[in-house]
C-alpha cells in the first residue's frame, strides 16, 4: 500500500466507527437502557462481566469502569467459571454476559448456574433470537450496520459500540449517585489521574 492508501484506510475505519457511535440513539432501546442503569445502581452485591474474544476485552473494560465508580465489579473467565469460579457469584449479584451472536457456548454454559443462584442476567448481543437473549432477564441489543473491515468480520465497531453503551451507563450513574471527585481520588491514587487529583486536593488546603 502507498502512503495515501494507508491514510485513506485509516480514515475509512474512523468514519465507520464514528458513524456507529452516532447511531446509538437509534440502535439502543431507551427503556432497556434506563432499566439497565437502575439494575446496576440498585445492585446489592457485585457485578460480574463475562465474554469471549473481543467481547472479553469489552467485558474487562466495563468491569473496571464500574469499579471506578464504586460499583464493585470483576471479570469472570468462563473457563474458570465452570471449574469452581461460579462460587464467587451469589444471589445479590448482577451478571453482564456479552456475546455478539448470542450463542457462544462458553457463555450459554454458565447461564443455568446463574439462574439457579438467582443472579440477575443482563444479556448483551445483536441477536434477539439467540440463546442468550432468550435466557437473560434484560436484553441490551447492540446491533450495528457494519464492522470497520471490508469483510465485515472483525469485531471492531461492534465492540466499540458495546463499550460506548456502558460508558454512558457509568457516566449516568456518576450523576445519579452524586459520585464525587473526592471519592474517585480515594480509589485512584496512582497514575496521571491520581497525581492530578492529589495535587488538586492539596491546592484546596
Amino acid at each position: 500500500m502507498i502512503k495515501n492508501e494507508i491514510w485513506k484506510k485509516a480514515m475509512d475505519v474512523w468514519n465507520n466507527e464514528a458513524k456507529t457511535i452516532s447511531c446509538l440513539p437509534e440502535i439502543i432501546d431507551k427503556y432497556n437502557f434506563i432499566k439497565c442503569v437502575e439494575i446496576i445502581k440498585n445492585c446489592k452485591g457485585k457485578i460480574i462481566t463475562a465474554g469471549l474474544g473481543t467481547s472479553a476485552a469489552a467485558a474487562k473494560k466495563i468491569a473496571h469502569s464500574l469499579s471506578c465508580i464504586e460499583r464493585p465489579s470483576f471479570f469472570l473467565s468462563c473457563g474458570d467459571a465452570v471449574h469452581g469460579g461460579l462460587g464467587s457469584v451469589q444471589s445479590d449479584d448482577v451478571a453482564i454476559l456479552i456475546s455478539k451472536g448470542g450463542n457462544t457456548s462458553e457463555i450459554i454454559n454458565i447461564i443455568p448456574a446463574l439462574k439457579t443462584k438467582k443472579v440477575y442476567i443482563i444479556g448483551v448481543t445483536e441477536n434477539e433470537g439467540s440463546a442468550l437473549a432468550k435466557n437473560c432477564n434484560l436484553l441490551m441489543k447492540v446491533k450495528i450496520e457494519k464492522e470497520a473491515d471490508s469483510f465485515n468480520m472483525l469485531a471492531t465497531s461492534s465492540t466499540m459500540a458495546v463499550i460506548a453503551v456502558f460508558d454512558a451507563i457509568c457516566i449516568t450513574l456518576i450523576s445519579w449517585m452524586k459520585y464525587t471527585k473526592e471519592q474517585f481520588a480515594i480509589i485512584h491514587p496512582g497514575g496521571a489521574v491520581g497525581e492530578r487529583l492529589l495535587k488538586e486536593s492539596k491546592d484546596l488546603v
